[in-house]
């Protein structure tokens, strides 16, 4: 099973302090790359929620939204100091007791900020649907995977057929090389040593054999097949790396092949690799 990099998930709860919102999306990177967008009541549990994110989606691009709706007053009167500032401003001035309390809460300390302190039973509530979100965005990122996985076997597919196709060109390609070289000789209407001609037409045609790289890069496509079918989470890597060892072997048939067919099949070959880069960008 494959998982994608992109996701989104969200989670929201009612709560004795507000309405709260929990929205995480995910994009593809190369690491875990986190952007915590969160209200400065849950500053304290920050690093929290960075670690429980990060232990559940392991890489990308994530960015988290945690908002609270709290229609109650973040600070208070201060009484005792404004009945205080009320009796000082009489002494001073003949006014109004309305317009006396206008000036007095204008003045320092008027108001007393409210002390909120989260309860470990709200941070428990908290990491709990922050999680809820993740395994939601884990899900969007299940069904982003299995088509990948579609894809990216397809593609595999479409390189194994232009392989078998190169395998069967192959062989005669070396007897049309083989050939044409004795044509050309005789043409010349010179006389050789041909043992020393067999020996340098031996070293020319090993230059130009190919067998070896197809072997190899029948192997490299079974590795690809099997690793995708693993059972481990994070596969992009690995995948990535098989794929650049696919890629130096069409690269070296294609500069050895010096047949117009295979060039052909090489370029296809080429062209579903391409494809198969794209996509593992955004394999977890």
């Amino acid at each position: 099973m494959l998982y994608s990099m992109t996701g989104f998930g969200r989670s929201s709860l009612t709560s004795e302090i507000g309405e709260i919102l929990i929205e995480i999306k995910s994009l593809n990177s190369k690491t875990f790359d986190p952007n915590l967008n969160i209200h400065t009541f849950y500053k304290s549990i920050e690093n929290e929620i960075r670690a429980l994110i990060s232990s559940k989606l392991i890489r990308g691009k994530v960015e988290l939204k945690l908002s609270l709706n709290n229609d109650e007053p973040s600070s208070c009167l201060n009484k005792n100091i404004l009945e205080n500032y009320v009796k000082d401003l009489k002494s001073v001035v003949n006014l109004e007791d309305n317009e006396l309390l206008k000036i007095a809460v204008k003045l320092p300390e008027a108001f007393t900020k409210q002390s909120l302190e989260i309860s470990d039973k709200h941070k428990k509530e908290i990491l709990f649907h922050i999680e809820k979100a993740c395994l939601e965005l884990i899900k969007f990122r299940i069904q982003e995977g299995n088509a990948l996985e579609n894809d990216l076997l397809h593609q595999i597919s479409c390189i194994e057929n232009h392989l078998s196709e190169v395998s069967k060109l192959s062989p005669n390609r070396i007897k049309e090389i083989k050939e044409k070289l004795n044509n050309n000789l005789k043409e010349l209407e010179i006389e050789i040593n041909k043992d020393r001609f067999e020996q340098e037409l031996i070293y020319y045609l090993e230059k130009l054999d190919i067998n070896e790289e197809i072997v190899r890069l029948e192997n490299h496509l079974k590795y690809f097949q099997t690793s995708i079918k693993l059972d481990e989470l994070a596969k992009g890597k690995k995948l990535n790396f098989i794929s650049q060892e696919i890629g130096r072997e069409i690269n070296t048939i294609g500069s050895k092949a010096n047949h117009s067919l295979i060039q052909k099949h090489v370029v296809e070959m080429k062209d579903s690799l391409e494809k198969i880069k794209e996509q593992l960008l955004n394999v977890l």
